[in-house]
């Protein structure tokens, strides 16, 4: 059981933090805000990263609702989830800016909005698709679970989001360590990993949704 949970605890950390990705969130929070004074800049970072924290508490709480209101069974969410991650980690390894996290337009229209904290930066960029699916599939993991799954599912939502937090807050300093070509590795690496999460939500729906699959 100790087992179980520790490896859960890990999957949840791993696949929060990457699907979040502090630093692409804080280098497009750097592209969005050069022309803004400091003191709004920092009230950028704490209204984004507190919207993102209560959007992804929220799908958390309610995730299991959401799929029974749509009849969308677990298995059938999973898959869909490991696609949808498989696809961000696919542009991540080739270096492209996820289409299901911030577009061109999205990009383009916020540098006319003062506030930029909501869109897109709290959403599509730190809680967007990829965290949400994330979030309700761990949440739906967590079901049959101890209590103390749920406490690490949100424990890790609130990691993944402090880091984001800490990282935009010294996004000057970290951005003037961390050149373009550092960050192409950095995410490629991530996007690795992500595409290996991926894999295993589709594997482990694939074998509930179909028992026969998986030999049993």
């Amino acid at each position: 059981m100790a087992g179980d949970l520790l490896s859960f605890s890990l999957l949840c950390l791993s696949s929060l933090i990457i699907i979040v990705n502090p630093l692409g969130a804080t280098l497009t929070y750097i592209s969005l805000t050069a022309n803004l004074e400091k003191p709004i800049k920092m009230q950028i970072v704490r209204d984004s990263c507190t919207i993102a924290l209560v959007i992804l508490i929220l799908v958390g709480l309610a995730g299991t609702v959401i799929l029974q209101v749509f009849g969308i069974s677990l298995e059938a969410f999973r898959i869909a989830g490991g696609i949808l991650l498989f696809g961000i980690g696919m542009e991540m390894v080739y270096a492209k800016t996820s289409r299901t996290k911030l577009t061109a337009t999205e990009k383009y229209e916020s540098r006319d909005n003062e506030d930029v904290a909501v869109m897109p930066l709290a959403i599509p960029m730190i809680a967007g698709p990829g965290a949400i699916t994330t979030t309700i599939v761990l949440t739906n993991e967590a079901t049959g679970m101890s209590t103390l799954a749920w406490l690490v599912i949100f424990a890790s939502i609130g990691i993944a989001i402090g880091i984001t937090y800490f990282m935009m807050r010294n996004a000057d300093y970290i951005i003037s360590k961390v050149g373009q070509r550092q960050y192409r590795v950095i995410n490629r690496m991530l996007g690795m990993l992500l595409i290996a999460i991926a894999v295993q939500f589709v594997i482990t729906g694939i074998k509930t949704a179909f028992p026969l699959m998986g030999g049993s």
